[in-house]
C-alpha cells in the first residue's frame, strides 16, 4: 500500500503549517529530508532539505509508529513555517520519493477505518465535528467521535447475541443440562434492547436537526417587514426591503448560531393573492417551505388572519414608533423573538441524541422493529428457530450501523466529503 501525504492545516499563508505522512514507508521515506527520525511522540527540531539536499524549511517533526498513530499506521507530521512556498516544496519533494503519493479526500480517516481505529459511526462523528459551527452540533458530534455511539450499540448487540444463545442452546441442546424454559431471559434481555432504542429514536429527529440546523420561518402579508426583520437579527443587508409589495420572490436563508443551536432562518414572500405569475410562485414557495420548518413565526401589520399552523405571531411597529409590537428598523422586540425561538427549541432537543444521521435512526428502527417482530412470535409461541431468526436481523442491522458488515457502497460517498489531508 502505498504511503499518503498531505497538507492536514487549511492551505494558504498560515504561521505554522502541519504535512501528515502515512504509510509503511513513512519514517524511513522522511528520514531522506531530515536525518533520522525523532523519538515517537517526542516533537524535534530538523532541518528539512529535498533529495539534493537544498534546505527547504527548518521546523517540528514528530513521529507515530505504527498502532499508535490516528491512522494504525507509521505516521509522521512536519510542523513547518506556514509559507504556500514553503509547503509547496516539502509537498513536492515527498511525492519525488517512490512509494509516496497525494492523500485523497479522507483518505488519513478511511485507513483508520480500515486499520480499526475507528468504526463507522465514530468516522461520521469525525466528519461531523470538523464541519461544526455551533458549540451543540460541536459536543454532540464530539460525542458520537469519542465511541458513545458505538458503545451503545456494542452493548445491543451483546444482548442480542446472549438471547440468541439461549434460544440455539434450546434448540441444540434440549436433552443436556440447558433450562427448558429460556424464554424469561430471553424477553428480558430483548426487552432492555427495545426500551433503549425507543429512547433513542425518540431523540433522532432533534439530532438530525441539531446536526443539519432548524428551519424556522418568517411569514406574513406584504410589506409588514419580514425583511427588514431578517437584517435586523443579521445586522448586515442580507435581504433587498422596498415599500413596494411583492419585492421577496424567492425564499432567503440566514443561518445563525443562537445560543449554540444552529438555525437557518427563512425569509419568505409576502402571501396575498396576485395575479403576477413569479409572484405567485414565490408565494407557493414560501409555502411549501413554512410547512416543512421546524417554527414558523407570522408577523403582520395587525392580529387579524393569523393561519392556525402559526408558532408566534407578532405586529410590526410602524415607522413612528407606535403599537408595541416588534421592529426590524428600531431592533424594538428583536432580543425576546430570539429568546422565544431559542426556548422553543431547546425543549424540542432530547438529552438521548446519539442517532445523528439519518442512517443512524434507519439502522435503529431496522432493529427495533425485528425485535417488535420476536414479541410477537414470543407471543404467538411460534417456532423458536422463527424467533432467534428476528433476533439474529435485529444484530445485524445494528453491525451494519457501526460499519460491521454490508456498507462498502456508503464508504464512497462519507469520504469524499471529507477535507484532503484528514
Amino acid at each position: 500500500m502505498d504511503t499518503i501525504f498531505a497538507q492536514a492545516t487549511a492551505p494558504g499563508k498560515a504561521g505554522v503549517a502541519i504535512i501528515r505522512i502515512s504509510g509503511a514507508s513513512a519514517f524511513e521515506g522522511c528520514a531522506r529530508l531530515t536525518g533520522p527520525m525523532p523519538a515517537p511522540r517526542l516533537a524535534s527540531l530538523r532541518t528539512i532539505r529535498d533529495l539534493a539536499g537544498e534546505v527547504l524549511d527548518t521546523g517540528l517533526v514528530l513521529a507515530f509508529p505504527e498502532g499508535a498513530s490516528f491512522t494504525g499506521e507509521p505516521v509522521v507530521e512536519f510542523q513547518v513555517h506556514g509559507s504556500v512556498a514553503v509547503v509547496r516544496s516539502i509537498l513536492s519533494v515527498l511525492g519525488q520519493i517512490p512509494g509516496f503519493r497525494a492523500a485523497d479526500a479522507g483518505e488519513f480517516t478511511r485507513r483508520a477505518l480500515e486499520n480499526q481505529r475507528l468504526d463507522l459511526t465514530q468516522v461520521e462523528g469525525l466528519a461531523d465535528l470538523v464541519d461544526a459551527e455551533t458549540d451543540l452540533q460541536r459536543r454532540q458530534a464530539q460525542a458520537v467521535m469519542t465511541g458513545e455511539l458505538s458503545n451503545r450499540v456494542q452493548a445491543w448487540r451483546r444482548n442480542l447475541v446472549d438471547a440468541a444463545s439461549l434460544l440455539t442452546a434450546t434448540l441444540d441442546f434440549a436433552d443436556e443440562d440447558v433450562p427448558v424454559d429460556v424464554m424469561p431471559d430471553v424477553q428480558a434481555l430483548l426487552e432492555a434492547v427495545a426500551d433503549d432504542l425507543k429512547v433513542q429514536l425518540a431523540g433522532a429527529v432533534a439530532a438530525e436537526r441539531i446536526r443539519d440546523g432548524f428551519e424556522v420561518a418568517i411569514m406574513g402579508p406584504p410589506n409588514a417587514g419580514k425583511s427588514t426583520l431578517m437584517n435586523a437579527i443579521a445586522r448586515r443587508q442580507v435581504a433587498l426591503t422596498s415599500s413596494l409589495a411583492g419585492t421577496t420572490r424567492d425564499v432567503l436563508e440566514l443561518r445563525i448560531d443562537l445560543q449554540g443551536i444552529p438555525v437557518t432562518l427563512l425569509d419568505t414572500a409576502g402571501l396575498r393573492e396576485t395575479t403576477d405569475p413569479l409572484e405567485s410562485a414565490g408565494i407557493d414557495l414560501a409555502r411549501s417551505r413554512a410547512r416543512e420548518a421546524d417554527l414558523r413565526i407570522w408577523l403582520s401589520v395587525d392580529k387579524s388572519d393569523v393561519p392556525p399552523d402559526v408558532d408566534l405571531s407578532y405586529v410590526a411597529q410602524d415607522d413612528e414608533g407606535r403599537s408595541s409590537g416588534i421592529s426590524g428598523k428600531t431592533g424594538r422586540g428583536v432580543p425576546e423573538l430570539l429568546s422565544q425561538i431559542h426556548v422553543i427549541l431547546s425543549s424540542r432537543i432530547s438529552p438521548d441524541r446519539l442517532a445523528i444521521r439519518d442512517r443512524h435512526r434507519r439502522g435503529m428502527q431496522a432493529a427495533a422493529t425485528h425485535l417488535d417482530e420476536a414479541f410477537a412470535m414470543i407471543r404467538a409461541n411460534s417456532d423458536i428457530e422463527l424467533v432467534a431468526e428476528e433476533v439474529a436481523r435485529s444484530a445485524g442491522a445494528l453491525a451494519e450501523m457501526i460499519g460491521a458488515v454490508g456498507v462498502e457502497d456508503l464508504l464512497e460517498t462519507i469520504f469524499s466529503r471529507f477535507c484532503i489531508g484528514k
